[in-house]
This record gives C-alpha cells, sequence and structure tokens, in this order.
C-alpha cells in the first residue's frame, strides 16, 4: 500500500461476488484448472468465505486448484474455513522475520499474527490438510537484504518455500533502480553461507527458479522478473477487481469484462437475484458441454470468450525492460488486484479455440493489440455503465490516436499530477560504497528509517607517544595524580564519555540522538619500549554501546581522540613534543555488517 493511500473505487465498479464466481466459472469450463484470489488483502473481504466455497464447488467441473495470496495478518482464524472450502495453496506476503523493522515497512503491528498462520498452516499440513505453503519477499537493497539468510533457515526443518522475488516498479512504490538486488546477488549471498545449495528441475510454466540446500525440509525460490523474465511460459491471466482482464502483470493495457457481463443485466451489477433470473451459470454450463462437442457456445460466453482470445493472441513475447518499467504508468500493485482472480491458465492457447475465435482479422496492426474491432468491443447498451470499456494505463506523453475508423481507444481516467509528493520531496537515495553520498554525489545524512534497531557496539583505541622521559616519570610516581589540573587518568576517562555523547555535534554527519546505552573509557600507562614507546606512552581504549539504526563506530573514535587531548592538555607542561596517533577501530558488532574485528579483518601490513 502507497504510504498515501489509494483512492476508493464506488462500489458499483468492482465486481460483484456473483460475477466473480460467474467468470471463475467460464475460465472452468474453458479447461482452467487452478484460481488464485490475490490482492490487495483478500481475507479482507466480508464474503470471503462464501465466495471460496462457491469457487471451490467447481472442482466437480475440472478445478484442481484454488489459492491464496495474502500478507496472513488476518488469515489465521479463517484457514479451518477456507480449508473446508477447497484452499490448496497459500502465498504469504512477509518482506522481513523482524518484528520492529515489520512495523516499519508495514505501517502496523502484526507479525506475530503472520507467524500465528503459519504455524497453523504447517499444523493442519501434519493432519493431512495439504496446503502448499510459499512464502514471498520481496528483496530491497539496504532495506531487508541482510536478512536473505534467515528466511532460508526458515525452510531447515519446516515445509516451507522461500520465495525471494526482485523489486519491481509500480506506481507507488518509490522504485529505484539501486534498491533492485538481482537473483544473482542473492544466489551468491546464499551460496557463501551454503555453498552445497543445488538447483531442483523446475516445472514448464513455474514463475521461479527453484533450489534446495541438503539436509533442508523446505526450498528456495527466485521470482526473476527484472533480470530472466519468464514471459515465454508464462500461462498467468488477471483480472482486477473492477473487472479488466490483464494478459501480464507488467502490461498497461487493459480490457474490461465487467462491462460485457453487465451488458445481460442493462449495464447493472449482478447480484444473486439477477445471476438466478438471468441462468448466467446454466448458460455456462451449456457452453462447457457445446465446447466439449465442438458446437458454437450462446451468444453472450462467445463474446466474452472472443475478448479473452484476442487479449492472449496479443499476448507480447516479454515485458518491457528495466528502464522502460520505471517510466511506463501502471497501477499500484495494490491495485492490479485489488479483490480479484488470479488465473493461471495453459488453454488459451491457438489450439484451444475454433478458427474464428483465434485468427486476427487483417485490420488489428500489430503494433496496437487493443485496437479491437467494435463489434466484439461494444459499449453496454445503456449509459449506466460505470466508466469507459477499454483503459490504457499511459505515460502521459504525447497522444494515442487510433489508425482506424472503426476502432474507439478510451484512455485511463487517471490524470498524472505534475507535482506529486515525490516529486517535491528530496530524494534519500544513498550511493551504494559511500552511504554519505547520493548517487550524484553530493554529501548528505543517510536515511537511516528502513534500518532495524539492533543492539550496536564499538570499541576504538590510540596512542599518546611521550617524546621525552618526564611525563612517563610523573605518571608512574603517582605525581600525575594529584597535578595541578587533576587526575590524568580520571579526567581523561570523564573526557572521553563526555564525547561519546557530543559525537553529533562534532562529526557533522553523524545522526543525533541514536540512544546510547554505555560507554566505558580505559587509560592506561604504557612502559617505555626500545623498539615502539621509547619514551613511554598512554594507551586510550574506548567502548560505546547503543540500541539503535545505526553503528557507534564514530562515538567510540572520538571518545579515545578526545581522552588523548585531555591526557596533553594535562602534560603538555612537561612535554610540549607528545605526539597522539594510530587512532583506529578494534571491533564492531550489529548492523547489516555483522560482526567485524580488527586483527580478523585487516592484514598487519605496518607491523602493528
Amino acid at each position: 500500500m502507497p504510504e498515501e493511500g489509494v483512492p476508493l473505487s464506488p462500489p458499483d465498479y468492482l465486481l460483484t461476488t456473483p460475477e466473480i464466481v460467474y467468470l471463475s466459472s467460464l475460465f472452468v469450463s474453458q479447461g482452467v484448472t487452478k484460481i488464485r484470489l490475490t490482492g490487495g488483502e483478500p481475507t479482507v473481504r466480508k464474503d470471503i468465505l462464501p465466495l471460496m466455497q462457491r469457487i471451490g464447488d467447481l472442482r466437480r467441473r475440472g478445478l484442481r486448484e484454488l489459492c491464496l495470496t495474502t500478507n496472513g495478518i488476518s488469515l489465521y482464524r479463517k484457514l479451518d474455513a477456507m480449508a473446508e472450502a477447497g484452499l490448496t495453496g497459500i502465498n504469504l506476503s512477509l518482506d522481513t522475520l523482524d518484528p520492529f523493522q515489520y512495523q516499519i515497512m508495514t505501517r502496523r503491528k502484526g507479525f506475530d499474527a503472520v507467524m500465528k498462520s503459519i504455524d497453523r498452516i504447517l499444523e493442519m499440513n501434519k493432519l493431512g490438510a495439504g496446503i502448499k505453503l510459499k512464502v514471498n519477499c520481496v528483496v530491497m537493497r539496504g532495506l531487508n537484504d541482510r536478512e536473505i539468510i534467515s528466511f532460508v533457515e526458515l525452510g531447515r526443518e519446516k515445509p516451507i518455500e522461500v520465495r525471494f522475488i526482485e523489486y519491481m516498479p509500480f506506481d507507488g512504490n518509490k522504485w529505484s533502480q539501486g534498491k533492485m538486488l538481482s537473483y544473482r546477488e542473492m544466489l551468491a549471498v546464499i551460496r557463501e553461507k551454503y555453498p552445497t545449495l543445488e538447483k531442483i528441475t523446475d516445472r514448464k510454466n513455474d514463475t521461479s527458479k527453484t533450489y534446495q540446500v541438503p539436509g533442508f525440509e523446505g526450498r528456495v525460490g527466485f521470482i526473476t522478473s527484472m533480470t530472466h523474465n519468464f514471459c515465454g511460459t508464462c500461462n498467468r491471466l488477471r483480472i482486477t477487481s473492477d473487472g479488466n482482464l490483464k494478459v501480464c502483470l507488467f502490461g498497461n493495457s487493459e480490457v474490461s469484462l465487467r462491462d460485457i457481463i453487465r451488458k445481460a443485466n442493462s449495464g447493472q451489477p449482478i447480484d444473486d437475484t439477477a445471476m438466478q433470473d438471468l441462468r448466467l451459470l446454466e448458460s455456462v454450463e451449456t457452453a462447457s458441454r457445446m465446447n466439449d462437442e465442438g458446437l458454437p457456445v450462446g451468444e453472450h460466453e462467445q463474446e466474452i470468450l472472443d475478448v479473452i482470445g484476442l487479449a492472449v493472441k496479443r499476448k507480447k513475447a516479454k515485458h518491457a525492460g528495466m528502464g522502460e518499467l520505471e517510466n511506463m504508468k501502471n497501477r499500484p500493485m495494490i491495485l492490479i488486484d485489488r479483490q480479484p482472480m488470479n488465473i493461471n491458465t495453459a488453454p488459451f492457447g491457438p489450439e484451444h479455440y475454433p478458427p474464428s475465435q483465434t485468427s486476427i482479422p487483417r485490420r488489428f496492426p500489430k503494433s496496437a493489440w487493443l485496437r479491437i474491432s467494435t463489434h466484439i468491443l461494444h459499449a453496454a447498451s445503456t449509459g449506466a455503465s460505470p466508466g469507459p470499456q477499454i483503459r490504457y494505463y499511459h505515460n502521459g506523453h504525447g497522444e494515442r490516436k487510433s489508425s482506424s475508423p472503426e476502432t474507439e481507444l478510451k484512455m485511463s481516467d487517471e490524470k498524472e499530477d505534475n507535482a506529486s509528493p515525490s516529486d517535491i520531496s528530496l530524494p534519500t537515495t544513498s550511493d551504494h560504497e559511500l552511504p554519505h553520498l547520493t548517487p550524484s554525489k553530493k554529501v548528505h545524512m543517510t536515511q537511516i528509517t528502513a534500518k532495524p534497531v539492533t543492539e550496536r557496539l564499538a570499541t576504538a583505541t590510540c596512542l599518546v607517544y611521550f617524546s621525552n622521559p618526564k611525563p612517563w616519570q610523573v605518571l608512574r610516581q603517582g605525581q600525575g595524580i594529584h597535578s595541578h589540573k587533576g587526575d590524568v587518568f580520571s579526567v581523561a576517562r570523564i573526557a572521553g564519555i563526555m564525547a561519546a555523547k557530543k559525537t553529533p555535534d562534532i562529526v557533522p554527519l553523524c545522526h543525533p540522538g541514536i540512544g546510547i546505552t554505555g560507554v566505558e573509557v580505559d587509560v592506561n600507562l604504557l612502559d617505555p619500549a626500545k623498539d615502539e614507546y621509547f619514551h613511554g606512552a598512554m594507551r586510550v581504549v574506548a567502548t560505546v554501546s547503543c540500541l539503535g539504526r545505526t553503528g557507534v563506530e564514530m562515538e567510540a573514535m572520538t571518545a579515545t581522540v578526545s581522552a588523548a587531548l585531555t591526557v596533553y592538555d594535562m602534560l603538555k607542561a612537561v612535554d610540549k613534543g607528545m605526539v597522539i596517533g594510530d587512532v583506529r577501530l578494534l571491533e564492531k558488532k550489529g548492523g547489516k555488517s555483522g560482526h567485524w574485528i580488527r586483527e580478523r579483518e585487516v592484514s598487519r601490513g605496518d607491523g602493528r
């Protein structure tokens, strides 16, 4: 759901439950074996259970799979009834396993409810429910890519298939190519941890590339829409909640089936009473029987099948490329299947239609499949039909004109604003390698809103080298503890602690208010050594911890340097030649990069 929400459609614009059942019946009569209810969020429909029961009844006419795509929040209490209705598969959308991150990404609580739904599905399957469970995760660089391994490990002891989806451009999802993590990058991350990951043979029309870690019960899949499209084997059709047919998720061309259905009811929505009066389900059964016998079907059903056949016939070989998609007008994802059906269909190829249904008249130019003859796609017989019958979501560049006098192409009612909120606000994207820079190399404060709140820790150190024996002698003899400026060791520690808390005021791009939970500063005297500390030295070590969204490396290093400067200030009366050096990070924990230790990560070519 876009942050600004979406405009709600008037009820009469949406397909009624009987209309959805009618279309489902018609598709099944033509050989469709799988129907998926998706969204939006289908479980918020008040009629979701009776709708599934009515679609589930189509199993006696050839339907094999009834599936659901859901966010899982309100799924738990409906699962048993859905299974009784014939539910066979669930795709559960979940982009993080961190409850705090979940609340940030979804702008609501609900993580526990989702996990409760997953556990219930697994429990039901142990009792023989046979519900295929897949968890869909859209991976975004810098947001949830650090959780890839955690998702994979969901399937260690549980029969869950996790499918990683390449981030795709849709209106309202703040698309940025820099956030898109390719499936090969994801695969490399997994193989670094599990090098024995093996490929599993996919079925002909699968949308995902499937893998498995040996010994794991679950599987891992990749939906590679952006880098390796699967258009050539895709057999899915989508019907939106307002009754439009989309032959491609990324296509911005749609044709209304709703308006054709309602012609039988004078353009008005069809309820259960109208469904019975018009005997629509009976006409579908008749059409199915006539189709099996190779005879012409009824006029009403034939008109719908003609439109579907033409749309499928004119489906492009592959969708637009990444550069085109991000600039192409298309529905926000939540509006593509707001409360509708996603119909996976193999039979709508040329071999499943009589010549009159599959052949395209020469008056249809190849450049625009929606230029369909008006005798096939004419408007409803009354003015009551809401909205245009054919819709074309476009990018607003130029005016689309018809090349045929008998073709009428109506543009979408949606207008593009010249100044959307995203145009007014400055971009927050960071450079991949240097996050304090934008992609155009301008300085900015890194956006950390989407990062999870975790425990973080950093330890840094530095040395104060003496240039003559006096400072070491003073401190060794205890005189430094009672100098006229106070206790050198204690004051230096206090200075380090104060500096850690003031780091954002000193280092310009550090985030303020990160929630420091502790600061430890240690100041020790080092004895003279011939090779390193000829006249002795002071070692400062600082450890800073926090519970926040960004690390505390700069706080730890600022604490050490401030403590060292304090040592210099308190001893400069006896040694103005002191040198502060070797400021470095020793250890860092938490965050995306995990646990970092200097001795393990940095070669000691300088001898230190």
